[in-house]
């Protein structure tokens, strides 16, 4: 891959239209912080941050699986993550992308790198549940969280290719997206990996690796990743996972959520993917503590508590089905919009 540096600004690259270099950005950023909305000013810290001395940035992770933490990634390993995904999806220089992500995140940030390396044209939209509201412009590229997705179903014929992250695409707004032209993907990744390593396409089981990725599991089944532009250690994950081969592997759930029922270890999201498009309403299995079993499987549900048929867990097997059933007015997310599991119970 091409040995570039972050004070690289790709001649191609445009910002809402305009051409801009390093010092212009700069500039740009320094106006943002003082004037602009919180979403700009975001935008602004990252274009100071990025054309720096220090050839590292730091950011806080999202706390989806524990407590958020500051973590420190070099632009080098930011470029290389650019690169492959350019390499990924055939991304050319003078294709317009759009980005509707907060920069705060890492999502957000790759973004701006992708665009700032491979010479895309980005639009810069207010982070919101529509992006596309207001916008009826031709896109080669963008990425979204499953709930603008959801609400940018009648335009997303607007562009050319789509990445999903953030959180997990349920099933009903997979069939929604099957017969779109639109090629969309779900990726898989995390801030430790300088967002994603893997990409799938929606209706597709396994998810298959960017360039310069090796995978293996370890004893307890889950994934561990190797890139060496990243980090020069392994990658180990707490994702249980099914290899497929050297280059794909299938998601299963994590590790921290299975859970143990008088000796039989269910999947939480195992258990979900079967109850999703038969509950309307926002929902997660988990275990608590039981003198019997040691732990038992609980469903809770957000909402107003309601009844369900005898058959209705039909479709579960013989220790899959919930022995209780919970009701909570509103469950907890992270400042990135990801359902807080255990919290939600408090």
């Amino acid at each position: 891959m091409p040995n570039l540096t972050h004070k690289n600004v790709h001649n191609y690259f445009k910002l809402d239209g305009y051409h801009l270099n390093a010092a212009d950005l700069c500039r740009i950023g320094y106006s943002f912080i003082k004037e602009g909305d919180v979403y700009e000013r975001a935008i602004g810290e990252f274009f100071l941050d990025w054309f720096d001395h220090k050839d590292y940035i730091e950011m806080t992770t999202s706390g989806t699986t524990g407590l958020p933490k500051l973590v420190r990634l070099e632009k080098q390993a930011m470029i290389q993550s650019a690169l492959a995904t350019g390499d990924f999806f055939g991304l050319e220089p003078g294709n317009r992308a759009l980005l509707c992500l907060p920069t705060q995140f890492i999502a957000g940030k790759m973004m701006l790198v992708r665009s700032l390396i491979l010479g895309l044209e980005l639009d810069v939209v207010v982070p919101s549940i529509e992006p596309l509201a207001y916008n009826n412009k031709q896109y080669d590229f963008a990425a979204m969280v499953p709930l603008q997705v959801q609400n940018s179903i009648e335009k997303l014929k607007n562009i050319k290719k789509l990445i999903i992250g953030g959180a997990k695409t349920d099933s009903d707004l997979i069939e929604k997206l099957l017969p779109f032209k639109t090629e969309i993907y779900e990726t898989y990744g995390m801030t430790e990996t300088i967002t994603h390593i893997a990409a799938k396409r929606v209706g597709e089981t396994a998810f298959t690796i960017l360039p310069n990725v090796k995978i293996e599991k370890d004893d307890r089944g889950c994934l561990v990743i190797y890139v060496s532009s990243i980090s020069e250690e392994p990658i180990v994950t707490n994702d249980l996972v099914d290899l497929v081969n050297e280059n794909q592997f299938i998601f299963l759930g994590r590790i921290d959520n299975v859970i143990n029922s008088g000796g039989v270890k269910l999947i939480p999201e195992q258990i979900e993917a079967k109850l999703i498009g038969r509950i309307s309403n926002r929902f997660f299995v988990t275990g608590v503590p039981d003198t019997v079993l040691g732990e038992k499987l609980i469903l809770v549900i957000e909402g107003e508590k309601y009844d369900f048929s005898a058959d209705f867990f039909d479709v579960l097997g013989k220790f899959e089905r919930p022995k209780e059933i919970v009701f909570v007015p509103k469950f907890k997310e992270n400042k990135n919009g990801k359902l807080l599991r255990k919290s939600s119970l408090r």
